[in-house]
């Protein structure tokens, strides 16, 4: 950001006497309330920093890491004593105060927004570091930024700043929102939209090339005929031929050519009874595998849609949760999963997904369908009563999302699973439900 920008914004902080509420919302960006409703949120990502303010950010989850605990306990409820920007550079620093029975606290609170070096740093009365968002060796740097080490202060910069006036901080810090999520939309969508069709290119080619039931039926029948008859020919064949020339029982000469040499004739013909009963297997189950690829497929553009209307870019986020890298869990390729600020929701993919989701579902998590039609089935995961009305309004629209492209009015019905009986497939009874209206339109 530019210092002159940092200026003024901190000159529009300082009217504000209390932080009600300080969190983050995602790896690097900090939300800060303000005294009572306004917020502003600081983007502390390396080299891209920034501050900006919107009427709602979706939270990718609830982080509980040292400098998350430290950062509630040192400011949440606090009192602004004072706002500045240490030595006049990119460093805001927010000076706060906890009064308990015992004694006032006092707490520093320092974003610095200096390139490669961004960080946010918790600091005590004594400039002793209490914690960072990112700690620094002097490997890294020649400031070292390490719990318990006193913090050095950054080298004034060699050079005169330009003035860039805002004619309203509000305004700026909502149109620095704005420009910021409609480049990271766009690339966002780009890039997973991409991602997507190379998937859905695969499951279409699958699809497009399954055997049909006909060329299969022909494919066993002549491997059986083919066995048969070297059978009936065993004292003309040789080990080890591969191609083999056969009178029929008609006398007519014929060719079978084997995929391998076998040294016995048992050995040849058994081969081509295998190979006539795994065709006449799969084309038993072809109508199966054909039906599952159809809800990959529709599933796929489904989600490509979703990821197409996104109005911003947190939801793209949310699509797409980071995957834990375990070899011991084994991926449902029937569901599809998603956390919502640290809530797992997952939908069922097809009528086998759909089934799946329900039997795992544990009795407090709260289940999801589409009301009086067919869609899928949604479950946010949570051993807790009350959950949050965001949580199931954004699990509500991922299960119109993928249930339909189509723009209207949508009613979700959403219940504990324990209110939910199962009856044939996926269908089933459910009573003592809420209702909640999603509008896509």
């Amino acid at each position: 950001m530019k210092l002159s920008h940092l200026k003024q914004i901190v000159r529009y902080i300082q009217k504000f006497n209390k932080i009600s509420a300080i969190y983050r919302v995602s790896d690097s960006i900090v939300k800060i309330a303000f005294d009572k409703d306004d917020e502003i949120y600081f983007n502390m990502q390396r080299s891209s920093s920034s501050m900006f303010s919107c009427s709602s950010f979706s939270r990718s989850k609830v982080y509980n890491a040292p400098f998350d605990v430290v950062l509630a306990k040192r400011f949440n409820r606090a009192n602004v004593l004072s706002v500045s920007l240490l030595n006049d550079d990119k460093i805001v620093r927010f000076k706060t105060s906890i009064s308990s029975a015992y004694k006032e606290e006092i707490s520093f609170l320092q974003f610095e927004f200096t390139g490669k070096y961004t960080n946010i740093i918790i600091l005590d009365e004594q400039n002793i570091v209490l914690e960072a968002l990112r700690h620094v060796d002097l490997f890294s740097s020649f400031r070292e930024v390490r719990v318990g080490q006193i913090l050095l202060d950054v080298p004034t910069a060699p050079y005169l700043a330009k003035e860039y006036p805002l004619a309203n901080v509000e305004e700026f810090l909502y149109a620095n929102y704005a420009n910021e999520q409609a480049q990271k939309l766009s690339s966002l969508k780009k890039q997973k939209v991409i991602f997507l069709n190379k998937k859905l290119k695969k499951l279409q080619k699958l699809y497009d090339f399954l055997d049909d039931e006909k060329s299969l039926a022909k494919i066993a029948q002549e491997a059986q005929y083919f066995g048969n008859l070297i059978l009936s020919n065993m004292h003309t064949i040789k080990p080890y031929e591969k191609l083999l020339k056969l009178n029929d029982y008609d006398g007519k000469e014929i060719e079978i050519y084997l995929q391998k040499s076998y040294s016995s004739v048992a050995q040849m013909s058994n081969a081509l009874f295998t190979k006539g009963k795994k065709a006449k297997q799969k084309a038993k189950n072809l109508h199966i595998e054909k039906t599952s690829l159809k809800f990959k497929i529709q599933h796929l553009k489904l989600f490509i849609n979703t990821v197409q209307e996104a109005k911003d870019a947190s939801k793209i986020l949310l699509l797409f949760p980071k995957k834990e890298q375990s070899k011991k869990i084994k991926i449902n390729d029937s569901i599809e999963s998603f956390l919502i600020e640290g809530y797992k929701v997952s939908l069922g993919k097809n009528e086998k997904g759909n089934i799946e989701v329900l039997k795992n579902a544990r009795a407090r998590d709260i289940w999801m369908h589409l009301k009086d039609r067919p869609s899928c089935h949604v479950i946010i995961g949570t051993d807790k009563q009350n959950l949050p009305m965001h949580i199931i309004q954004s699990a509500a629209r991922l299960c119109v999302d993928f249930t339909t492209t189509s723009k209207d009015k949508y009613l979700v019905d959403y219940t504990p699973r324990r209110e939910v009986t199962m009856q044939n497939g996926a269908n089933v009874l459910y009573n003592k439900y809420k209702t909640i209206e999603i509008d896509t339109k």
